[in-house]
């Protein structure tokens, strides 16, 4: 029973999302929407904690006294502990970091650690390559809390396990999750869908197919497993592949659903067929599969791959008639739309109409806009559209954060580029090595070193390493203006966090898994 339940809270990360925008995005996205408003104590308090954490000095002082000091126990619910760590993940912090909080949580709380809390914890490891605290991490809770450890939780780790190292490993991590980690649970189609699917999600075809070919006969494949090759195949851009494989899936005796359906529409939506796509609409219809929210917000956004806005339009017109209630995703599908056609102003207008319709706005709002005005060179609506989301607290994404910083520092406003900087620091984020650079390159052309100098201190203070481009342009920059004693204190900071970060490249299991 306890086995079954484990599997069913992942049921709906394991299912293919109907979403074209965040196809491959589910494990992400629960971690950038639940921080409680700002305005509440708890929200508050949440964001305190994040940034004391994350402004704490890695690798020199120990966390936990800090801690100690900051956090009384009854704040420790599981609500608390999630939300820090989801604000952690947002702002990329340190992942030893994260774990300290974790494991802090672990001995001082009255409540048992919840899934979401560990998941989230062992998300922000991977990510920065902590493979094996990660695996050790996994070791313990499988010893003292098992009930946490789920499909993804799996997920998690072998994605990041595809990502960066290679087949072989990949499949040995599998193996060992098996042997080491799952102890007493019957590995089958699901956990094998887990495994294909961090494959696809890295858009290693070959290597799908080559699990699929491997193990099928071992773990008897089911129609959502189909839908994740195609799910694959169509990530991967190519269609025929995608119509391959379908036809593949259709003989193997698999009929298609409502999620096949969609993957192919948004396959055509992607390659700017949107013919096709409306067909594959039409034909889903007849098949007695209803249209959701998801499959018109695909077919708006093939709108604006065609240069359509008409039809953008009249499909988004086309949402109160089939029962469908619109929401951000498919607001932010035909401002998507317009912006491609170079109609900015209707875009803008729609994020006013969001607005009174009470229609939250998101990272891929801004994201979209911030594009468009950007390219249609408005300085004023993109300052205008930036003050807005200073305004209201906003933090966006990493590739928004990069794509405002290259506008500011290559259009000689770099002072608005370190304004931002400040922003996001004091926000507890710590912004993307590229974002870094720009910004380093824009201050230092202008001698601004010390500006430099500081915000380069940020990041390592952080326990965030500097790229060999943003150091070789800081040391040359402090060596000019004879700042010999910041360039050591540079170096210094660096080796030491040096000893503490894991390789750029490396095994993500111990050698020694390799033999058993």
């Amino acid at each position: 029973m306890l086995l079954t339940l484990r599997k069913k809270r992942f049921s709906q990360v394991v299912q293919i999302p109907q979403k074209s925008a965040f196809l491959f995005d589910v494990v992400v996205r629960s971690f950038s929407h639940r921080n409680p408003p700002s305005e509440t104590k708890i929200g508050i308090e949440i964001e305190r904690i994040a940034r004391i954490i994350n402004d704490h000095p890695f690798p020199d002082q120990p966390l936990q006294p800090t801690l100690l000091q900051h956090i009384s126990p009854p704040v420790l619910s599981n609500t608390f502990v999630e939300n820090v760590l989801g604000r952690l993940f947002a702002t990329h912090s340190n992942g030893l970091k994260a774990l300290e909080f974790f494991e802090f949580s672990l001995r001082n709380s009255k409540s048992s650690p919840s899934t979401d809390a560990f998941e989230k914890t062992l998300h922000i490891l991977v990510r920065m390559r902590y493979f094996d605290r990660a695996w050790e991490l996994m070791a313990k809770i499988g010893r003292v809390q098992p009930c946490l450890l789920t499909l993804k939780s799996m997920s998690i780790v072998l994605s990041k396990i595809a990502k960066f190292d290679s087949y072989e490993d990949t499949l040995a991590a599998f193996e060992k999750m098996e042997n080491e980690i799952f102890v007493g649970w019957k590995f089958g189609t699901e956990e094998f869908n887990v495994l294909l699917r961090a494959f696809c999600t890295q858009r290693q075809m070959k290597e799908a197919r080559s699990v699929f070919q491997k193990l099928h006969s071992r773990y008897s494949p089911d129609k959502k497993s189909m839908n994740i090759l195609l799910l694959g195949f169509k990530e991967s851009g190519d269609t025929t592949s995608v119509e391959l494989f379908y036809h593949e899936m259709v003989a193997r005796g698999f009929k298609p659903n409502a999620v096949t359906y969609n993957i192919r529409i948004d396959t055509y939506c992607k390659a700017g067929c949107l013919g096709d796509g409306l067909r594959l609409l039409e034909e889903m219809e007849r098949s007695n599969f209803s249209p959701t929210l998801q499959t018109i917000t695909t077919l708006i956004h093939g709108a604006g791959v065609a240069r359509n806005s008409i039809k953008a339009r009249e499909l988004f017109d086309e949402i109160p008639l089939r029962n469908l209630c619109p929401d951000t995703g498919v607001y932010n599908a035909l401002i998507s739309s317009l912006i491609r056609c170079k109609d900015v102003n209707s875009a803008v207008a729609l994020m006013d109409e969001m607005e009174e319709k009470h229609i939250s706005h998101d990272y891929m709002t801004y994201h979209t806009l911030f594009f468009g005005l950007i390219r249609k060179t408005d300085f004023e609506g993109v300052h205008q559209l930036y003050d807005k989301m200073i305004e209201r607290d906003f933090v966006p994404k990493t590739r928004t954060v990069v794509m405002l910083m290259k506008f500011y520092c290559e259009n000689c406003r770099v002072d608005l580029g370190l304004q931002f900087w400040r922003y996001l620091v004091e926000k507890g984020y710590c912004p993307h090595g590229h974002a870094l650079e720009l910004l380093l390159t824009g201050l230092c052309s202008r001698g601004l070193v010390k500006d430099a100098f500081e915000c380069s201190k940020q990041v390592l203070d952080r326990g965030r390493q500097l790229s060999e481009a943003a150091f070789r342009m800081i040391e040359r920059s402090l060596l000019q203006e004879g700042e010999v004693d910041e360039l050591r204190r540079l170096n210094r900071m660096m080796k030491k966090l040096h000893t503490h970060l894991p390789p750029l490249r490396g095994k993500a299991i111990p050698a020694s898994s390799y033999a058993k």
